[in-house]
């Protein structure tokens, strides 16, 4: 994933599947292709900007997609790595950051889950990697991304969340800021490292609550055009309570050859 503090998503690595494995990958998947194809994506080469693990990678280069994943976490890529080595599909992955992601050429789709995009702080940040897929998206090819709002992140406000592993266990202290719309969790991992002994590490992660008329204005910046916003997992409109939203942008300005 994209876009963290320095350290973060590096001792997590290693156990970020075990933690994340109430993830229902599968659906996700199922429901990106489904927008995928919607928006007329059946096939190709597809990029995904903060692949992390490459849990959602590897499900769509099943579903037959040629796929490229870019993640700034030299740790998360090596577990990405190794998924690849045992599945044999022929992924390429980069290890860049994705406000300076650069391509040798370009994709049909981008795709941007898990919250990759919630890690932008600033219009400017947005602005640029809107820009960016821009210019590496075929003629009319599509950038899918979701987004954490506002709502949820207020849901969760200033908690604390524990969970304990056979081999690991972790303890999230969470605050939000509701006037700058910024989310801080600190994350205090306990992973063992032989017999009884665990090591401690901690990591920072910060996301921001985007609006969509934020959204709106940095498609229109970056020269795309702006689809639709989804209620996660419909074809609906965000609700005032959703948790979670997908936005479709288009590119704008090539022209086929």
């Amino acid at each position: 994933m994209d876009l963290r503090d320095i350290n973060a998503y590096t001792e997590f690595a290693e156990v970020y599947d075990e933690f994340m494995d109430n993830v229902p990958y599968d659906d996700w998947c199922r429901y990106l292709i489904r927008l995928l194809r919607k928006y007329g994506v059946e096939d190709g080469l597809l990029l995904e900007l903060g692949c992390g693990t490459g849990s959602l990678t590897e499900r769509l280069a099943d579903a037959g997609y040629d796929m490229i994943g870019v993640d700034s976490s030299a740790e998360m890529l090596e577990q990405a790595l190794a998924k690849r080595d045992e599945s044999g599909h022929d992924i390429l992955y980069l290890n860049q950051d994705m406000r300076e992601f650069e391509l040798y050429g370009t994709v049909r789709a981008i795709v941007s889950l898990c919250d990759c995009m919630s890690y932008i702080l600033t219009m400017e940040d947005l602005t640029q990697v809107l820009r960016l897929a821009n210019n590496y998206l075929d003629p009319k090819g599509i950038f899918i991304f979701d987004l954490n709002t506002d709502w949820k992140y207020r849901q969760v406000g200033d908690s604390t969340i524990a969970e304990d592993r056979e081999d690991s266990s972790f303890i999230w202290d969470n605050s939000y800021d509701e006037e700058e719309r910024i989310n801080e969790y600190d994350l205090a991992l306990f992973i063992r490292t032989e017999g009884d002994l665990y090591r401690k590490y901690t990591e920072t992660h910060i996301q921001r609550a985007w609006l969509p008329e934020e959204i709106r204005k940095a498609a229109e910046d970056a020269g795309m055009e702006l689809l639709a916003m989804y209620d996660a997992f419909t074809e609906d409109a965000p609700r005032p309570d959703s948790e979670r939203i997908y936005v479709i942008v288009r590119e704008h300005g090539k022209t086929a050859e």
